[in-house]
């Protein structure tokens, strides 16, 4: 029986507007109430946890995407206090429901304990706004958090969108991570979405993996995504998968494709590697990106 180690981060939040005065205080306490439960996690993604390394740490990743701990005020306290015991239950049975889809077609996953969370999204950020507002991370088995702005919208998502991180985290519970390949990530997020799909339905599915029309995609993303799909390092491979706006705004160069155009291919190549393979996803979800890639050669075409 799966645990899940559920971090409330409302709490977090209403203590720092509430009780500390200090951008020190603030940061101190978001840092040692909020994040210390991932450090393992943000370790292994050579995020800095305790000194910063050329400016960069673990706070200022968040920040980059969140409502800093020492800018949250009173202001804040209406989408705070939508983090409620509604919302946390959905999160939590968002994590349920994936985990019992893998284990009732037999697969079962290795991970006990689940320690997750939901961060307050910055809507002013490109990150947040670029996604329509909500986003997550769980390719580290163990460990997943969502990131959203509260509203109607994102709120309706809050499942799809836990369920999309615990498929990136089964499948890493079964397939080695590669360090970030452009076709391990397009392929991971293509499952991931199309696992959402599988279990929610299409209206809940990720902006991100319907963001380019057709032609679009048939005419500009397939051709530029084919042929880098060499690029074996993340550092590389991130501007194809996040498209130009996202890179340009991270001080990247862009690769001339629109935004989330990785994550529309990747979502449009799994479901046509589901369909003519007719694999189920759980089975799929299990796959190296390899095995799934040279399976669809005729994808690249079509």
């Amino acid at each position: 029986m799966s645990q899940f180690n559920i971090i409330h981060s409302n709490d977090v939040y209403q203590t720092i507007i509430h009780d500390l005065d200090t951008p020190e205080e603030k940061n101190a306490y978001l840092k040692s109430k909020l994040l210390e439960p991932f450090k393992e996690k943000f370790e292994i993604q050579h995020i800095p946890f305790d000194q910063p390394i050329n400016g960069f740490d673990v706070i200022s990743f968040y920040n980059s995407m969140h409502i800093a701990a020492d800018a949250l005020n009173s202001s804040h306290l209406p989408v705070v206090e939508q983090f409620n015991d509604s919302f946390w239950e959905k999160c939590e049975n968002g994590m349920q429901d994936a985990i019992d889809y893998f284990e009732n077609h037999d697969v079962h996953p290795t991970v006990e304990t689940y320690t997750f969370s939901a961060f307050l999204g910055d809507a002013q950020k490109p990150a947040m706004s670029l996604n329509n507002n909500y986003s997550g991370d769980g390719g580290i088995p163990g460990y997943l958090f969502i990131s959203l702005v509260p509203n109607d919208y994102t709120l309706a998502r809050v499942k799809s969108a836990v369920a999309h991180e615990m498929n990136h985290n089964i499948r890493y519970q079964f397939v080695q991570w590669d360090g970030g390949s452009l076709a391990e990530l397009i392929v991971s997020d293509g499952l991931a979405e199309n696992f959402v799909e599988t279990l929610y339905g299409s209206d809940v599915v990720g902006p991100w993996a319907k963001n380019v029309d057709e032609a679009t995609l048939k005419q500009k993303v397939k051709p530029i995504i084919k042929e880098h799909l060499d690029i074996n390092n993340l550092f590389e491979a991130m501007p194809y998968l996040y498209g130009d706006d996202m890179t340009v705004q991270s001080g990247g160069r862009p690769v001339g494709l629109p935004h989330a155009a990785g994550y529309t291919c990747g979502y449009y190549l799994v479901k046509y590697f589901l369909e003519h393979t007719q694999t189920p996803i759980h089975e799929a979800t299990q796959l190296s990106a390899s095995d799934i890639l040279s399976q669809v050669e005729d994808f690249w075409n079509d």
